[in-house]
């Protein structure tokens, strides 16, 4: 699958989230946005990164950095796992995987493997309130994040390497500053 590069165009899509809303990636011209792509909505690595982007989002607020998440599932379990939530942004329920594939977002076994062997992370994602046995058997996506700038131009792609290597939310704010 080919990756997207930095100073390109952000691929335009137009989907409902898990509200019904239409989110469409031209309505974004003019502002600072980060897009998130998750795993499936049983993963507990996404849900604490789900977290983590909840728990911080009045920071992007203040930075004037607009979210937008999505889930490699479809809505029905988007709403049993991540959506509980109850984010202050978007979630699109991606099931059939078609933005991931303009994004270039891939599946990747050695990627599932480097998450499972790391006892920590597993022993957080176990304990964290968020493990689902569902989740160990459905496709190894690797998380993606995209920095969009403005102009709605790739900023930073950031492929991640294993379950939960997002892009770090300190680096998000410092793009913004």
């Amino acid at each position: 699958m080919k990756k997207l590069k930095e100073g390109t165009s952000a691929i335009h899509f137009k989907a409902n989230d898990l509200n019904g809303n239409v989110i469409d990636l031209k309505n974004f011209k003019g502002k600072k946005l980060l897009i998130s792509f998750f795993r499936k909505a049983a993963c507990p690595f996404c849900n604490m990164g789900l977290q983590d982007l909840i728990k911080r989002h009045k920071e992007f607020e203040e930075k004037g950095i607009q979210v937008i998440t999505l889930f490699a599932s479809p809505k029905k379990e988007v709403l049993k796992y991540a959506g509980k939530q109850n984010p202050p942004f978007p979630i699109i329920a991606d099931g059939d995987f078609k933005i991931y594939e303009k994004y270039g977002v891939d599946v990747s076994y050695i990627g599932m493997l480097k998450s499972m062997v790391n006892p920590i992370k597993t022993f957080k994602a176990m304990t964290g309130g968020f493990f689902s046995l569902r989740s160990m058997t459905q496709d190894p996506v690797i998380p993606a994040d995209f920095l969009i700038d403005e102009n709605q131009k790739i900023h930073r792609a950031y492929y991640g390497k294993d379950y939960d290597d997002h892009i770090p939310i300190s680096e998000i704010l410092a793009w913004a500053a």
